[in-house]
This record gives structure tokens, sequence and C-alpha cells, in this order.
């Protein structure tokens, strides 16, 4: 089983020397780039990477992108390099090139002095006794050049090198560990000549969260509800939600449009898109209004009373096969009707009808909530029984005695 981004940070000691230096106005680093400055030998540390943000600009918006220290990555204002190292080289390189020494408490965003998984990711690879590359140094590997990532550290048996990894010649059975782009890291599973990628990095990455983008989600997101409350806003509810997705895409709450799409649960589009057809073959051939008016029209005599719990029941029977939508669709108009012919406000049967179309438990099939926890859970159709005809009955009893207190006859 693979081993978690935090566990690799802990485990290697990643955090113990990571100091973070912020490129100022005025800094000797302007415009050079990372070769130039051969701090490695110069003062014994290593970038690992480069994080620049638009934060100054767009306190809202903000973004915040991670390079790795390439060879010709050129430094700008108000980068931040995240450099390993002993810290008394750490502050006589920041003192010379006039470097803000960021503090353990303070960051680019909120998280402190560590390491994030934004767009870099770190990942152990395990060298094969087949290799070409065993025997040869790190430097000689081209870890690089030819597959631009950084080797950070080396698990050999039980001891871990962590400095001058470029002149440290590799064994077979060295565990590396790596730190690239999540799709270069995804490309080093190809080579299963050289090594075995350890681990599962990919469902890793998708569990970093973009914290940085959580304002920015929370306001789509009250932006969609807005525009399905207020009548004034002349958006349909289905195109605010297709919206608000395509904004959370576009600004970057997603990784790629991939991981979007996984995120859809087809199962469930299927299944309800499967529904529709059924619930309009009801309505074409007229079983739904036969039943539904019959029902209505027998109980009409007994009193507003029985006729909304015919409604109400009804209802919620119909639901357990059809969409909650398309049975609200087919019986508010017989449920109008029939109040309208016994003399009654319709507004009790109305919501009768919404909230028997809403309180299906014992099924499935009727809402997307419950179709979508049902793979999840490895559920079937009897455990939705037992758990929610219960349930479902006895909300419909109570339904039936509450909303004529709220909405009288």
């Amino acid at each position: 089983m693979g081993k978690s981004l935090q566990e690799l940070v802990r485990e290697y000691g990643l955090s113990n020397n990571l100091f973070r230096l912020q490129v100022k106005e005025d800094s000797g680093l302007l415009g050079k780039t990372i070769i130039e400055l051969d701090i490695r030998r110069k003062y014994g540390l290593n970038i690992l990477e480069v994080r620049r943000g638009d934060l100054s600009k767009h306190k809202f918006l903000k973004t915040i992108t991670q390079k790795l220290a390439d060879t010709d990555t050129q430094l700008a204002a108000g980068d931040i390099l995240y450099v390993t190292g002993n810290f008394e080289n750490a502050e006589r390189f920041g003192r010379e090139y006039r470097l803000g020494l960021l503090d353990g408490h303070t960051s680019e965003e909120t998280n402190g002095n560590a390491l994030d998984f934004y767009d870099i990711g770190i990942a152990e690879i395990v060298m094969m006794s087949t290799s070409s590359l065993t025997n040869h140094t790190i430097k000689e590997a081209g870890f690089r050049d030819k597959f631009n990532v950084n080797v950070l550290g080396i698990r050999r048996k039980h001891d871990y090198i962590l400095k001058d990894l470029g002149n440290e010649h590799i064994h077979s059975g060295d565990v590396l560990l790596v730190q690239g782009t999540w799709n270069n890291i995804a490309r080093l599973s190809r080579e299963e000549d050289h090594w075995v990628v350890l681990g599962q990095p990919l469902d890793e990455a998708a569990k970093v969260t973009l914290d940085y983008k959580a304002p920015v989600a929370a306001a789509i997101m009250l932006l969609m509800v807005a525009m399905m409350v207020f009548d004034f806003i002349p958006v349909a509810p289905v195109t605010s939600v297709i919206i608000a997705a395509l904004l959370m895409v576009l600004t970057g709450c997603f990784r790629n449009v991939e991981a979007a799409y996984k995120t859809i649960n087809w199962e469930s589009v299927v299944l309800i898109a499967a529904m529709l057809p059924m619930s309009q073959a009801l309505e074409k051939t007229g079983v739904s209004a036969l039943v539904s008016s019959s029902l209505a029209q027998g109980l009409g005599s007994y009193g507003p009373f029985a006729l909304m719990a015919g409604i109400y029941f009804t209802t919620s029977l119909l639901t357990m096969f059809i969409s909650n939508t398309a049975t609200a669709v087919l019986l508010a108009p017989i449920a109008l009707e029939s109040a309208s012919q016994i003399g009654a406000s319709p507004v009790p049967f109305l919501f009768a009808v919404a909230v028997g179309a809403s309180m299906c438990f014992a099924s499935p099939f009727s809402t997307p909530p419950n179709a979508l926890v049902m793979p999840a859970g490895q559920y079937t159709f009897i455990d939705y029984i037992k758990v929610g005809l219960p349930l479902q009955l006895a909300m419909g009893i109570v339904m039936i005695f509450v909303l004529p207190l709220l909405f009288p006859f």
C-alpha cells in the first residue's frame, strides 16, 4: 500500500530543513536563472520549487503557480524559493541577495512553512536490478533532463541519504524519492525496465485540497443559489447549475477538465435519464392520469383530509418507480383540479405532492441522492425497503396532519 504525501514528507524529513526565501523588488536575483545562482556549490542549498502567486493584484481571485527549480527558471519579484539545507547557509544566501527569509508562521497563503502539492508532487520509485541506471550516479542518470523530475532523497535499506545526491551511485533496490509535476510523475510508471512506482501517486494527488481556491468556490456556490432563489434573475435553475459548474472549471477549482469529468456519476445520470421516457409513457398511455384521477375522485366525497391523504400516498407510491420531478409534474395538475372540484384551497394539496415526491426513502430511483449512494454503499433495492419504507409511512402520516395546520383548506 502506498504512503500518503504527508507520510513521505515526514519520513524523509523534508520539512526539517525547509526554508522559504522571498525575492524582493530590490533583490539581486531579479532576472537571474537558477543555473546562474549555482547555490548548491556556493551555499550547499537545494531549491525544491519556485512558487509564484498573483496575490497583490487579485486578492480574491488569487492564484498560485508551482514551478520546479529548472535551470532556466528566471526569477521575478514576489517569487518564493523553497530551499533545503543548513539554516546558516540559507540566512547567508538571503542576506547576500537581499531576500526575505519567511518564518514558519507566515506564508504567501495560510499553510506556513510546509510543502504543498497543488501542481508539484512527490513519489517513491524502487530501482530494478535489471535497470541500466544501476551503478550510475544520480547526476549521470539524468532524472532532470530525461524525465523532468528531481531526486530529493534515497532510502537504502534503513538509511536515508539526503545530501550530495548528485554524486551518489544508484544501487539495485534503492528507493528514490522524486519530485515533479503530477503529469511527469505519472509518466514515470511507463519506465518499467528501470523502476517501479510505489503506491498510487495520482490518487494521492486527487486528495490534495486546493485550499487557496476555497473563496472562489464559495462565491460561485452563493452565485448559483442566488440565481435559483431570486426571481428577478432571469436564469433557469438548470442553467444556473451549468454556469456554476463551468465557472468551477474555468477558475481552476478543479485541476483539469479530466478531473471534472471523473466527478460525474454516469450511472446516476443514465438512471435518471432513463426514467424520463418511462414517465412519458405512463402519461401518454393515460395510466398515471387514470389511477390518480380515480383515486382523487373516489376520496373526494370523504372530505379534504381523505383526498389530500390519497394524493399524498399516490405521489409517494409513484415516486418509488419514476423520478420525483416527473411524479410532481404528473400529479400537480391533478391535485390542483381535485382541490377546485371540492371547493378547497389548492395550496395544501400541491404541498402534499411536493412533499410526497421529495420524501421517498423506500426506493433508490426516486431522487438523485438515493441513486448516488447506491453504488458507493453497494446497496440493493431491498435495503431501501427495509430502512426507508417505515420512515416513509411515518413521515406521510405526520405530514397529512401538519400540512392543513400550516395551510388551511
